[in-house]
Parts: structure tokens; sequence; C-alpha cells
């Protein structure tokens, strides 16, 4: 028996689709940026399932959390993955760790070191990092740093308020 790939995703996926909208982030929906499409971007959908609508955030509009004097994080959850946005200041360390999520770091500004597994990375601006889930890392910023980094599954550790590394940052 076939299965239509929109079937499955609405059925699995269902559950899960408040998460998203009405979690800590807020969503964008009735902002000007959002408007209707008629006819598009849609599928049929021959289920009694209804169809999960995509969510749009503002970031910048999400808390400020100041995590440790020269670290800041802004994040959203989705419904499996984490999105955060670190602000470091010059000389922010998120000491060595490691968590069950695949990371993958882009830094849009500023400049960082990365050292795991015996390796030192040193990424500018418009560099992408993917960190395998365990395995061990440290970042040292070098200079002042936007970070933007998407965490899969979501940083469930985050959501039920356990602190950041980066809460033991210098």
């Amino acid at each position: 028996m076939r299965y239509h790939l929109g079937i499955i995703l609405a059925t699995v996926l269902a559950p899960y689709a408040a998460v998203a909208q009405d979690g800590p982030a807020r969503a964008l929906s009735a902002a000007p940026a959002v408007t209707d499409a008629p006819g598009k971007g849609t599928q049929p959908i021959p289920s009694g399932h209804s169809a999960i609508l995509p969510s749009l955030y503002e970031l910048s509009a999400q808390p400020i959390e100041q995590i440790s004097p020269l670290v800041q994080r802004q994040y959203l959850n989705g419904t499996q993955s984490t999105l955060v946005k670190w602000t470091v200041k010059k000389g922010g360390v998120f000491p060595l760790h490691h968590h069950s999520n695949e990371q993958i770091t882009w830094i849009t500004e500023g400049r960082c070191e990365v050292v795991s597994q015996n390796r030192k990375f040193v990424m500018s601006a418009g560099m992408v990092l993917v960190i395998p889930p365990n395995t061990p890392h440290e970042f040292v910023c070098t200079e002042d740093t936007i970070d933007i980094d998407f965490f899969a599954p979501q940083r469930q550790d985050w959501i039920d308020g356990a602190p950041s590394i980066a809460a033991t940052a210098k």
C-alpha cells in the first residue's frame, strides 16, 4: 500500500503543531508579513487530519537572556529543532561540553575558535561548522561575535529550564 508523504507527516506531526505555534516564542500570524495566498502552497490531504501551518517569527522580538557577562541568547523552538542567536563579546568562552543534539553553527559576525577532537577550527563571518551529536567542543570568541546555531532535535534541556553551558562562560 502506498502512502503520500504529506499524509504521513500530517498524521505524525499534528500533535506537535501547537508546540510550535503556542510555545514561548510568539508567532507573527497576524503581522503584515503574513497574507493569504489562496490556492498556493497546499496539497490535497485526504484524511481527517488538518494540515500543519508554518509559523513566522521575528527573532529580534524574542526575549534576550543574559547568560553570563559576555554572553546573551535568543532562541525559539520548532517541532523538531531549536534555533538560537548568541551575541558574544570578545573573550566569551563556551567551555568544553557535548550534547545529544546535532549542532550547526553559522558565524554571521565576528570570529571564534572552536576546539574539538584535537582540532582547532577558526571561524569568521560566513563560515558554518557541523558538530555531530555527542561530540565534545569548546568555543572561544576572539572578537565580538554573532553565532546562529541550529540544534536537532530540540534542546529539551532548555525547554525544561536547565542552564546553558554558557552560564559558566567567562
